[in-house]
């Protein structure tokens, strides 16, 4: 297929419909959503929770009374757990937590069906390269998308529902730039961005249009945080519909 990029091991990939996609033709997958999904998934299971991924609240909601797990709401919610990365650190380990998003959750679901599906952002990019490049070295038949999720314009617009997410293609950059597999050129761009903006991830995140509506929230610290480059070592990959740690 002419858009599949086809040829190359290393493929870049935009949204839940690329997560989708990706998964049909066997694609290892890896869904990076960096504000906020992909940073509070990776720091939530390095402090030793699980996270059950939702589309919906609703879902949430059910997923919570159905087996008794805890729900990461907003931050503006009163709960123990939120989107936001920070209400993690420190939790004692062996928290179930259900976790509704839009974006990097619904990418996880669509791409469900992949060989593998990873979670990465700036935080663990190293660590997931490495988990990739082992899996593509097991099976040289496979290749891995990087999933770019994207965010949702509140009014969808003609284009539709999808806003291409600076912070999204510079997480995906970070994981793609330390496989030393063949990239498409999509791929190949995506890394070199990543590695020409090393030196301004911290502004770059705080400036772009997500990172601009967290800090009018109150919520720069998680900007800040999610900036961390290779801060975890844990991979979070989906399993049974819980994201856990990779062995």
């Amino acid at each position: 297929m002419t858009f599949d990029q086809s040829g190359y091991r290393c493929r870049l990939e935009w949204g839940w419909q690329g997560a989708k996609s990706a998964a049909q033709r066997g694609d290892i997958l890896v869904v990076v959503d960096t504000l906020r999904f992909s940073t509070t998934v990776v720091t939530a299971l390095h402090y030793g929770a699980t996270i059950a991924p939702c589309v919906t609240v609703e879902e949430m909601e059910a997923l919570a009374a159905q087996e008794g797990v805890e729900q990461a709401y907003k931050p503006t919610v009163e709960a123990r757990f939120s989107l936001s990365p920070l209400s993690f650190i420190g939790v004692v380990g062996g928290a179930r937590v259900a976790m509704a998003s839009p974006n990097g959750a619904t990418c996880c679901r669509y791409g469900g069906e992949a060989p593998a599906l990873l979670v990465g952002t700036l935080l663990n990019a190293e660590a997931v390269a490495k988990v990739v490049m082992n899996l593509l070295r097991v099976d040289t038949g496979k290749s891995v998308s990087v999933i770019a999720c994207g965010e949702r314009w509140t009014i969808p617009n003609e284009d539709g529902e999808l806003r291409f997410a600076i912070e999204d293609y510079l997480g995906a950059g970070a994981v793609l730039s330390q496989i030393p597999y063949s990239q498409s050129p999509e791929a190949q761009l995506c890394s070199l961005a990543f590695q020409q903006a090393i030196p301004e991830l911290k502004s770059l995140l705080c400036e772009c249009g997500s990172g601009r509506e967290l800090l009018e929230r109150g919520r720069k610290e998680d900007v800040l945080h999610a900036a961390q480059l290779n801060r975890y070592t844990v991979v979070p990959t989906l399993r049974d519909g819980w994201l856990v740690p990779f062995e």
